[in-house]
C-alpha cells in the first residue's frame, strides 16, 4: 500500500543555505557544500519513500534551474505546491512532478509554502502544513508555538520527508 510524505525547502543546488544560521547562531544545515547536501538528502528521501508512494514537495524545491532535476533521483509520485523560490518556467518543473499546485487540502490540512493568516485556519479544520520558515515555527502570542501550524521545512524533519499518518498521528515539529 502506498504511503504520502510532505516535506518543503531542500533548496537544493543552494549554496547560501549552506551558511544560513539558527537564530541562537547555529548552522541552519549540517553542511558546507551543496552538492554533498543534496546528495544527503536525496539519499535520505530514497531510504524512506518507495516509487509509488505520493510526495508532496511544499515549495523552494531549488534555488537555480540546473538543480531542479535532483528530483529525479527521488522515488515517490510527485506533486509541487509551488513556493516563493519556485520562479521558472512550469516547462521545467512539469517533467518531474505529476502536478503542480498553489496549495492543496488533504484530509483536512492545508498544504501550502508559506502559512496561512490564523484568521484561516478555521476553514480548513484540522490546521496548515507549510514550510518556508526553515527552522522557525509560528508563535501564539505568548511565545509558545501555534499547534494549528505544522512546519515540514527539512530542518525539522531530520532533512527527510515525513509520512502524513505521523503528521495526523500528532507528530510537530516542537
Amino acid at each position: 500500500m502506498s504511503k504520502t510524505f510532505l516535506t518543503s525547502d531542500p533548496h537544493w543546488g543552494h549554496k547560501g543555505v549552506t551558511h544560513f544560521t539558527r537564530q541562537d547562531g547555529s548552522p541552519l544545515r549540517p553542511w558546507d557544500d551543496p552538492d554533498e547536501m543534496d546528495e544527503a538528502m536525496v539519499d535520505n528521501w530514497n531510504k524512506v519513500v518507495n516509487p509509488e508512494d505520493r510526495v508532496y514537495v511544499l515549495g523552494d524545491l531549488a534555488i537555480n534551474r540546473k538543480a531542479i532535476p535532483t528530483i529525479a533521483r527521488c522515488n515517490g509520485r510527485k506533486k509541487l505546491v509551488k513556493g516563493n523560490h519556485d520562479i521558472f518556467k512550469l516547462k521545467d518543473y512539469e517533467p518531474y512532478f505529476d502536478d503542480i499546485l498553489a496549495y492543496h487540502v488533504l484530509d483536512k490540512f492545508l498544504l501550502c509554502h508559506i502559512p496561512v493568516h490564523p484568521n484561516q485556519i478555521a476553514r480548513w479544520c484540522e490546521g496548515n502544513i507549510h514550510g518556508h520558515l526553515h527552522s522557525n515555527l509560528v508563535l501564539k502570542e505568548d511565545g509558545t508555538p501555534d499547534e494549528r501550524y505544522i512546519n515540514v521545512s527539512v530542518e525539522h524533519t531530520n532533512f527527510t520527508p515525513i509520512d502524513f499518518e505521523e503528521i495526523k498521528n500528532g507528530w510537530r515539529p516542537y
